[in-house]
């Protein structure tokens, strides 16, 4: 029997398939807290009892689907979830990136994957932490890192974790250039194994939230061939 530390990281498994739960729980045991659900109603109130670290989630459950469950999780705090999906198309794999998780998985899939994603995503860091007090303001949007909160023209958006992290920061280094794999290193952490995509996904649905036409950004504007930059908006004239 593995002794482990109350410091091991806590990991919170959903699925209702209980031999693919039972078969991660008990492999993950070994070096990590675990607590399992097989439905959405159970792993709520696990998630809040727990607090885990990290979330496993099934795409499919029989009480909701596993983006309600997702961006539920991470709208209470700034939770890490990996998705388990049999879904192989790519409009889902962007559907589950949207969600705002921050890795995926398809089935089947091999226990050595399994440990070695989980190792990655939980020496990720999450938060950009460059003067936690200091306060962004361009024009009509404003960046508050302390509380996580961004509103535009006076108004609450409403972004996922990595959103608010990739606002954050490329708005903390106006008008510099930063190619995706650079993106990847800064902000999702330089042991990211997933798809390369998501930085492209996460950008997209922040612009759905922050531009007023995605086709021309005013804020975040796309480098051709390289990546991403934040612009200062110019000013009204009048």
């Amino acid at each position: 029997m593995v002794m482990l530390s109350a410091t091991n990281p806590k990991i919170l498994v959903v699925d209702d398939d209980f031999g693919v739960r039972n078969l991660i729980y008990r492999f993950l045991s070994r070096k990590y807290q675990i607590e399992s659900a097989p439905d959405g109603k159970t792993a709520l109130s696990l998630f809040e009892q727990f607090n885990p670290a990290l979330v496993i989630l099934d795409w499919n459950l029989p009480d909701t689907s596993g983006y309600n469950l997702c961006q539920e999780m991470q709208s209470r705090n700034n939770v890490l979830v990996m998705i388990l999906t049999g879904r192989t198309e790519e409009a889902d794999k962007i559907r589950i990136l949207a969600a705002g998780a921050d890795d995926f998985i398809t089935k089947p899939f091999s226990l050595a994957e399994i440990e070695v994603r989980v190792q990655a995503l939980l020496r990720r860091i999450r938060s950009v932490k460059p003067s936690p007090s200091q306060r962004l303001i361009f024009k009509q949007l404003a960046i508050n890192p302390e509380g996580r909160e961004v509103t535009l023209n006076d108004k609450p958006l409403n972004l996922t974790a990595l959103e608010f992290n990739i606002l954050h920061f490329l708005a903390s280094h106006p008008g510099q250039a930063w190619s995706r794999p650079q993106l990847i290193q800064k902000i999702w952490g330089c042991d990211y194994v997933g798809d390369g995509r998501v930085v492209d996904v996460h950008i997209g649905q922040l612009r759905k939230k922050l531009e007023a036409d995605t086709s021309v950004p005013e804020f975040i504007k796309t480098v051709r061939g390289y990546g991403y930059k934040f612009e200062i908006p110019e000013p009204t004239t009048i």
